[in-house]
């Protein structure tokens, strides 16, 4: 069984909506698929209606972007009410700051390379929260750089004079608040040092003592020894352990199912999930 539990849409920072992303799933090879789209859950009921006429599982999720001390963090959630009053109303806040944050960058950028919010705008699907990755696709647009991920190591990177922070909770907070909401946290890329600063150990164990349900070990953005130091928390604690393709579709290199989960720690999430896996 071929499982991938962390996926975009354009609902977030992908570059397919959600019936694609299902779709393209299915083209892969998977039998599960998970839609995590940043903080936000307005993918799910597409993504479900397209799993079920394409005879493909579907795990509803969410990747909620947190932060501990000026460093990223991100937290998958699995299964969880998306109508939680303090989850939603934290996801809410956050996209909102993120959008007030994404405004403010495109105003520093135009001073030195033309590009304006309309750029930005046209480029993201419907009710999408706009972010650094619709600002970046909108400097390949006006033909700044050549890539997004070029964008993210020079004009959008962390250190350069056009960054901007935005609120995002504390990762502690955000487990808390996914077990109330009903949902699986599971800390997403935590030693993905390749893009930027990551936290120690201590704030895992912080998250587990909060709740934190699971790793995601497998993921392309972490080395052999990373993977391995992982296993060793996830085993001495008996957390789930994850791995997927964080599948963007043409925004990101990432293949869908380069990386997978195994059916027992699937079985795993949905066995603590208050929610449902949508099946065919």
């Amino acid at each position: 069984m071929r499982i991938d539990l962390h996926t975009h849409s354009t609902v977030s920072d992908g570059t397919q909506p959600p019936a694609e992303v299902v779709a393209a799933a299915v083209e892969a090879g998977l039998d599960v698929v998970a839609l995590t789209d940043h903080d936000s859950a307005a993918g799910w009921g597409e993504a479900a209606g397209a799993a079920r006429r394409l005879g493909i599982t579907l795990v509803p999720g969410a990747e909620i972007s947190c932060q501990w001390r000026g460093v990223s963090v991100h937290l998958l959630s699995y299964l969880h009410d998306p109508e939680h009053p303090g989850l939603l109303g934290e996801l809410t806040r956050a996209r909102s700051s993120r959008e007030r944050r994404a405004e403010r960058m495109v105003e520093l950028i135009d001073a030195d390379y033309a590009l304006t919010w309309d750029d930005v705008a046209a480029l993201a699907a419907p009710g999408a929260t706009l972010g650094r990755p619709h600002i970046a696709d909108a400097l390949v647009a006006r033909g700044h750089v050549a890539t997004r991920d070029e964008a993210f190591t020079s004009i959008l990177a962390t250190g350069s004079p056009y960054f901007v922070g935005h609120y995002a909770p504390d990762p502690v907070v955000a487990v808390e608040l996914v077990r109330a909401a009903g949902g699986v946290p599971v800390f997403a890329h935590p030693k993905a040092s390749r893009r930027g600063y990551t936290v120690g150990d201590h704030v895992i164990e912080a998250m587990v003592a909060a709740g934190l349900a699971g790793l995601e070990v497998d993921h392309r953005d972490h080395s052999e020894p990373d993977r391995a130091r992982l296993r060793e928390i996830a085993a001495s604690h008996d957390l789930i352990v994850t791995g997927s393709s964080d599948y963007h579709g043409t925004g990101k290199q990432n293949r869908l199912g380069e990386n997978g989960t195994s059916p027992a720690d699937l079985e795993r999430i949905e066995a603590e999930g208050k929610g449902h896996v949508i099946r065919p």
